[in-house]
Formats: structure tokens, sequence, C-alpha cells
């Protein structure tokens, strides 16, 4: 299977996304890369790099244009139409590439997807899942920021989404769905919330209600629903919080060399928190929805968080993702008339 990367975005590029191409490919031996971006800089990052036994699974697609963070995602798309991002969905949709992966740009990422790739049929909106830990595992998020302003029935469709994609990926029986919501009891939220909460309940999905930001940690739910302008606040800020925490404990554990011998006895204990808790392990997040696979990493991705979104994009191709949801959809159109042309 062969797999676009945008080797040149991210804030580390095209250094980590060249050494995550590297440990994928030793890794996953059914899988080819096609790295794309400036080939000049791109193969002199690649010559630091021991390629013996991989250099028939790599190629390149030359790309003079980057999309830098302070750009617009959509006119990003219209004016850098050269771009690594653009070229990368560029593969996608003409075949060239079963899946694209990059940690640069998101809006430019998910503007260049839904114009290019166009969406699944049955789905009106894609949204991007979030894969957050959790006790005893992990939870799906969706939408994490692809649509800031969804109708109700788009929720319904990120839910279903999100079903499929949990169950494929993560596994486990048939997957909870829950609101995010400022009350757990049906009458709460806003009138958005309210119209999410009854189309969800005729869906065709195991939907278990409204979920509070507190609770969910606990993992009432395996898929938690919300638009994305809510989802990417939510987010940003347990991100925030994560980074914080970890810097007050590490002040207060200096104040004492009782705290330091303390903090050097539970090294085990603190390490698999960290483990547990990192972005890495969980590599790239899927933008559900769009006509390919498209595995969005993180800005700031290590070399191991890029290996493992490759590995992503190599699951949803596996587990033919997108098949999956146009089958899982089918029932929603018998029971859900179409949409008002206001709704696209």
């Amino acid at each position: 299977m062969k797999i676009a990367l945008d080797a040149m975005g991210g804030d580390f590029s095209p250094q980590n996304p060249v050494a995550g191409a590297v440990q994928a490919l030793r890794d996953f031996p059914d899988i080819e890369l096609i790295l794309v971006g400036d080939e000049e800089k791109i193969r002199a990052e690649l010559c630091k790099h021991n390629t013996a036994g991989i250099e028939s699974r790599l190629s390149f697609h030359h790309a003079s244009q980057v999309v830098d963070m302070t750009d617009n995602g959509l006119d990003s798309v219209r004016r850098k139409k050269d771009s690594s991002i653009s070229r990368a969905v560029d593969l996608v949709k003409d075949g060239q590439a079963a899946a694209v992966v990059s940690a640069g740009h998101t809006g430019a990422l998910v503007a260049a997807a839904t114009i290019k790739l166009r969406t699944l049929p049955g789905i009106d909106r894609a949204g991007l899942g979030v894969l957050i830990p959790a006790e005893g595992g992990v939870f799906l998020l969706i939408d994490g920021g692809a649509n800031i302003d969804p109708s109700p029935k788009h929720i319904v469709g990120f839910a279903v989404m999100g079903s499929v994609y949990y169950q494929a990926v993560v596994g486990g029986n048939r997957a909870r769905v829950g609101l995010l919501n400022i009350g757990t009891e049906p009458g709460k939220g806003t009138e958005f919330c309210l119209q999410c909460h009854e189309l969800l309940q005729s869906a065709p999905i195991a939907f278990a209600g409204n979920v509070e930001g507190h609770g969910i940690f606990k993992k009432p739910v395996e898929v938690v629903v919300c638009d994305g302008f809510t989802g990417n606040i939510f987010l940003k800020t347990i991100e925030g919080l994560a980074k914080s925490m970890v810097g007050w404990i590490k002040d207060e554990l200096k104040k004492s060399p009782i705290r330091m011998a303390g903090a050097l006895l539970s090294k085990g204990a603190f390490d698999a928190v960290k483990a547990r808790t990192s972005t890495d392990e969980y590599g790239g997040t899927p933008l559900l929805g769009v006509n390919g696979i498209c595995i969005k990493a993180h800005g700031n991705s290590s070399v191991p968080a890029l290996r493992n979104a490759i590995r992503a994009a190599r699951t949803a191709i596996e587990q033919n993702i997108n098949t999956r949801i146009v089958e899982a959809m089918q029932p929603l159109h018998e029971k859900v008339p179409a949409r008002h042309p206001a709704e696209a």
C-alpha cells in the first residue's frame, strides 16, 4: 500500500517526517512511502539515515511550496497549488497513493482534502476524530476542529463515523456515543444540543445520551461528539492543562530533598503515566468522511509520532474505513430526509 507523506509539514520538517518515514518503512514491510516536498532537501535529510533494504519502497514527488502556519487554510489551497500538502492530497485523488499523512497546517489539509477528494457518498461534512486517553483505554472525540458551525445532522454523521472508526481501529463491542454537553439530563444545553440529542436518539448508533466534560475521562462512552469549535477548545484546554500540571509537579518535587527522593522512587509510575498520556502513541488524527484516507499529525510531532501517524494510515487502509462508513450511513439515509441546501 502506498502512502503520501508531506515531508515539509510540521515544526521540525523535513527532519522528523523523514526519520519517521524510515522507521515506518522498517516496521511495516507492506507499505510504500512517497515523500512529498522539496526533493533536494528531502534527499539531503535522507542521507543521514541508513536506508539499506528500504530504498525500493521510497519515492519522491517534488513540490516547490510550503504552507506556512500564518497562511489561511482555504486561501493557501488556491494560491499555493504546488505546496507539499496540496500535492500529497493530489496523489490520493489521482489514485497514486491510498492515504496522505501530514503534520502541516490543519486548515490547509482539511480544505485540500475536502475540495480535492470530496466527501464520501452520504457524508455532508468531514470531521477530525481524536483519540484521547481515559480510564481503561481511550475514547474518540469528533469533531476536533474541522467544522466550527455544523448542523445537527452533521453531528449525527460524526457519531456514525466515529463509531465505525473506533470499532475498526480500537476494537471492542459496539461503541457507545455521548453528546458533549453541560449536563447529562436530556433537556440540558442550547437549542443546537437539544436538536442533536433528538436526532442522535434515532440514529443507527449506540447513543448513551449527554456526557459532561469532567466525566468523560472515566470513559462512560467510547465516542464523544460535538461541534468543531467546542471540540477544538476542549482539546487545547486539556493539552495546556496537562503541560502545566507537569510543570507544577516538577516545581513542587524540587522544593525539598525528601520530595526529590520520593520522586526518584516513583519514577516508574511517572514514566508510565507519561507514556499513557503521550500523543506520540496515537500519532495522527483521521479526517473522517473524505473520499480518501487522510491523517493529520500534530505540528510538533516527534519522530515516533510521525511513525505512528503512518501506522494509523496503514490501519485505516487495512480496515477499509471508508467502505465501512458508507455502509454504516446507509440506514440513516433511509430514515432522515434529504438535507436542505442551506445545511450543505
